[in-house]
């Protein structure tokens, strides 16, 4: 909901600054409400764990995040190209919309943990926008297996900067999720660049969505697509 929250902003203050509402709520609205709420150290009993789990409530939350996702680019990309922003509100609407995919690769963990095809494809969509598709594959059968290992690029090492984690684990995600299908599909007697390659086709995904997205609204949503 950030980016109509953003626009509604705009439209309540006459502000352009709300074109940024998403890091502004991400990065300055919730790290003082942590702060001020605290930590909540309880964890349900064992008894509710099965009553919890067939609770739908917190499905549909999740399942709430992909079209509302989809929407919101939509959305942005009818901005965008209308001309009628300034570069200043395009680039914090673009922002803001980046904040909405970083969120949706959290979405994704979530809706590829579950055993459903429908919820594995949401994962895939919702990494779509992003263009982080393989991380369904290497999340769930590369960090699973090898969490805190050497060999995990998912795992920080012992005392290793965010900056120096950050190319190391999306450098060595992407390779190991093809490492993985590679091997799967070998198995199988198919080739890799196959469709069948669920990093190929969640790529594949991401192309066919921006391709979609310029088609319609045309060559100038590029730059704020990037």
């Amino acid at each position: 909901m950030l980016p109509f929250l953003a626009v509604g902003l705009v439209k309540a203050t006459g502000m352009s600054l709300f074109w940024w509402f998403g890091p502004i709520f991400v990065f300055g609205i919730l790290p003082p409400l942590d702060t001020l709420i605290g930590k909540d150290s309880e964890n349900p009993p064992d008894s509710m764990i099965a009553s919890l789990e067939r609770d739908r409530y917190y499905r549909w939350c999740v399942y709430a995040f992909p079209p509302l996702q989809l929407a919101a680019l939509v959305w942005a990309c009818a901005e965008w190209s209308s001309g009628s922003l300034s570069v200043y509100g395009c680039l914090g609407l673009a922002t803001t919309m980046g904040v909405v995919g970083g969120v949706g690769i959290n979405t994704a963990h979530e809706l590829g943990h579950k055993s459903e095809k429908v919820e594995r494809w949401l994962s895939k969509i919702t990494l779509a926008q992003s263009g982080y598709g393989h991380f369904f594959v290497e999340h769930n059968r590369g960090h699973h297996v090898r969490v805190a290992t050497p060999e995990d690029p998912a795992s920080s090492r012992l005392g290793e900067s965010f900056w120096a984690f950050l190319p190391r684990t999306v450098r060595g995600s992407l390779a190991s999720a093809w490492e993985i299908e590679k091997r799967r599909l070998r198995r199988k007697g198919k080739s890799a660049l196959s469709m069948e390659n669920d990093a190929i086709n969640a790529w594949a995904m991401t192309i066919a969505l921006y391709g979609m997205l310029l088609a319609v609204f045309g060559m100038s949503i590029q730059p704020w697509l990037l």
